[in-house]
């Protein structure tokens, strides 16, 4: 299996989780509100994107799961997205969405292992953001009140960061 290794934990270090990922760099800022709850981080979360099938998890009965309730358009839902979680100390670990049965979605602040930095970043969901979260975004940096129109993949190989 080739990519990067990624390693990562809970806060109280009761879950320990590692798994395989082409696309490392951590350039996406959510500013939704599930993200931003859930994660508690800045006013948003980054997620990455790994192989679904080289997840790794000690102590993995020491999860809990969350999957949000999302109301839009006067449409109540929930989200196939599960969201896990150390239920110790509640830090929010990865996303996993049957939709994408291939990808897992770490949060870059649950990796242990050194990231690298972007080079421009992608600030989504803008149109959830509170009016008290700064977006500092760069001038190279793309925003979008949604979602992007490039996926996690098309990102890292469109800036030569996609590893083998």
């Amino acid at each position: 299996m080739s990519g990067t290794l990624l390693s990562g934990s809970c806060h109280c270090g009761a879950v320990r989780f590692r798994m395989t990922s082409h696309t490392p760099v951590p350039y996406q800022l959510c500013y939704c509100s599930v993200c931003r709850k859930t994660t508690g981080g800045g006013g948003y979360a980054i997620n990455l994107a790994a192989r679904a099938d080289s997840l790794v998890v000690e102590n993995r009965e020491t999860l809990a799961i969350y999957r949000a309730t999302i109301t839009e358009d006067g449409t109540t839902r929930h989200s196939t997205a599960e969201r896990h979680f150390c239920s110790r100390c509640g830090s929010h670990l990865w996303l996993y969405d049957p939709t994408w049965p291939d990808l897992i979605h770490p949060l870059a602040s649950a990796i242990d292992t050194p990231l690298p930095p972007a080079p421009v970043l992608t600030h989504l969901m803008l149109d959830a953001k509170p009016d008290w979260v700064p977006v500092n975004a760069g001038r190279q940096d793309a925003e979008f009140p949604r979602y992007p129109d490039t996926s996690i993949e098309d990102w890292h190989k469109s800036h030569g960061l996609w590893v083998v």
